[in-house]
């Protein structure tokens, strides 16, 4: 885990990636893709530290149209952001994935709703 990369702006956990190893993360305007992103835009344009201070959270048309970005940033939005790399840090060391080898899904990704993937990143298991 790389804290320093953190969390994106919309929630993806930039911390944990494995996918790229050179990318340093859409806050540190790393993402090759910020230009056309549209929750980074508008983060950055309203000075908020993501999506989940927004008061149009969770907008649509956006990486929020995938259940578990949408399940991160609410978790940053009501646990904040050290607390869900913590949990993020105790779960890869517990063995669950964030993207397997070559993959963009992971573990996270094997659950449906906001609520079992917030689970999940609390308590390292559903409940």
């Amino acid at each position: 885990m790389d804290r320093e990369i953190g969390i994106a702006y919309c929630g993806l956990a930039c911390c944990v990636c494995s996918i790229n190893e050179t990318c340093v993360g859409c806050r540190n305007q790393g993402c090759r893709l910020v230009d056309r992103c549209r929750n980074f835009n508008c983060c950055t344009e309203k000075g908020l530290a993501g999506c989940w201070e927004c008061d149009e959270f969770p907008c649509s048309d956006s990486m929020l149209d995938s259940v578990r970005i949408r399940a991160f940033a609410r978790f940053a939005g009501e646990y904040g952001e050290e607390m869900l790399m913590d949990c993020l840090e105790r779960n890869e060391r517990a063995g669950i994935i964030y993207h397997y080898e070559g993959e963009l899904t992971g573990d996270y990704d094997k659950l449906s709703t906001e609520e079992d993937i917030m689970a999940l990143i609390l308590n390292g298991k559903v409940e």
